[in-house]
Formats: structure tokens, C-alpha cells, sequence
């Protein structure tokens, strides 16, 4: 029974979570109108991903609560994908990204080995994600638009879904993303503060002079 409570809390909290997870992000690229330091390789990489492990989940009839977030977190990538694109002056290719996600979509789920080589790259597909993220990072030395909270709830999320994971299907495929996820969340999380603090120092310091 209280395994059974652990269970519903954790997939709960992960959706309500969820639900606002990259508002931090978007409304820092609101305000700043500036989209240095984000990555848009991470975003598309990070779309490819969710969309990947939600047909894989629907596929293989996986109960609902352990992976409702994601469409929630696909549409808040949306708007975060067309808010770079808008800031970047690229409005227009929107159009072309809708339609090969859509189209990625569809083909997916057209038979089982499509789905099930998708899935097993999905993992080195969202790794890369994190990894153009902080490659961004230090290329700009710059994290002023990115939104530590968003991954520091990032990182709560992927917690919650190694437990949940454990609890109910036990797939190793969707156990190895997660844990592979959360380590790298704590590694952006990690250069964002570093970036962040360096910053803020050298800024006190030309203030000083």
C-alpha cells in the first residue's frame, strides 16, 4: 500500500511539475528577447526525443501516468521552438519543422522494428540534446537565458521517473534513458551556475573599477 502511495505521489508531483517546467525558460526569453546561450539543436534534439519515447510508450499500451508529462512538455518546446526561431529572425521555417515532426510521427509506429530501433537510439538522441546544450554554453560562456530552474525541475522529473520506471514496467531501455538523462540535467544545471557566477563576478568587478 504505501509502495502503491509513493507511486501515485511520484507520478503526480512529475506531472504537475511538468506542467510548467520550461515556463521559467520561456518567460526569460520573453523578457530578454534574446536567445544567446539556448541551444536550438538542444531543443530540436530534446523534441525528437519526447516525441520517440511517447510513441514508443503508446506502442507497447504503457499505463498512461507514467509518461502523461510529455505531450504537456512537447507543447511547451513548441512555443520555445517558435520564440527562438522568432528572436532568431527564422519565423518562416516553423512550417518546415511541423511538417517533419509530423511526418516523423506518423512513420514511427508503422512497424514494430521502426519503433523499437527508435527507441533504442533514443537515449544517444536526447544524451545529444544536453550535450549541444552545453556545447552552446561554452562556446558563448554565457548562460544569462537559461533558466536554471527549468532544469533544476528537469532534474526532479527524471528522479521521479527512475522510481516510477522501477515500480511498473521495469523497461531497461526507458531505466538507462532516465538515469542517463538526469545525469547530464545535473551537469547543464552545474555549467549554468558556474557561467552564471563567473558572470556575476566580473560584473562586480568592472563596477568596482
Amino acid at each position: 500500500m504505501e509502495s502503491d502511495e509513493l507511486l501515485h505521489i511520484a507520478n503526480f508531483t512529475t506531472l504537475f511539475v511538468c506542467m510548467v517546467l520550461k515556463f521559467p525558460q520561456i518567460f526569460l526569453l520573453m523578457r530578454a528577447k534574446s536567445t544567446k546561450g539556448v541551444s536550438l539543436n538542444s531543443l530540436l534534439l530534446e523534441l525528437i526525443g519526447y516525441l520517440v519515447f511517447v510513441a514508443y510508450q503508446m506502442y507497447y499500451d504503457y499505463p498512461p501516468p507514467t509518461y502523461l508529462e510529455y505531450p504537456i512538455l512537447i507543447a511547451q518546446d513548441a512555443i520555445l521552438l517558435l520564440l527562438i526561431l522568432h528572436y532568431n529572425g527564422d519565423l518562416r521555417q516553423s512550417l518546415g519543422y511541423a511538417f517533419v515532426f509530423v511526418v516523423g510521427w506518423r512513420l514511427l509506429t508503422v512497424q514494430k522494428w521502426i519503433i523499437d530501433l527508435a527507441m533504442s537510439m533514443c537515449t544517444f538522441i536526447s544524451a545529444g540534446s544536453k550535450l549541444a546544450q552545453l556545447q552552446c554554453l561554452w562556446r558563448t560562456k554565457d548562460s544569462g537565458q537559461v533558466s536554471a530552474l527549468s532544469w533544476s525541475l528537469a532534474i526532479y522529473t527524471t528522479l521521479t521517473r527512475i522510481y516510477t520506471t522501477l515500480m511498473t514496467t521495469g523497461d531497461v531501455q526507458v531505466l538507462v534513458r532516465f538515469v542517463v538523462m538526469g545525469l547530464l540535467n545535473v551537469w547543464v544545471l552545474a555549467t549554468v551556475l558556474h557561467y552564471r557566477r563567473k558572470n556575476s563576478s566580473s560584473s562586480s568587478i568592472k563596477k568596482e573599477n
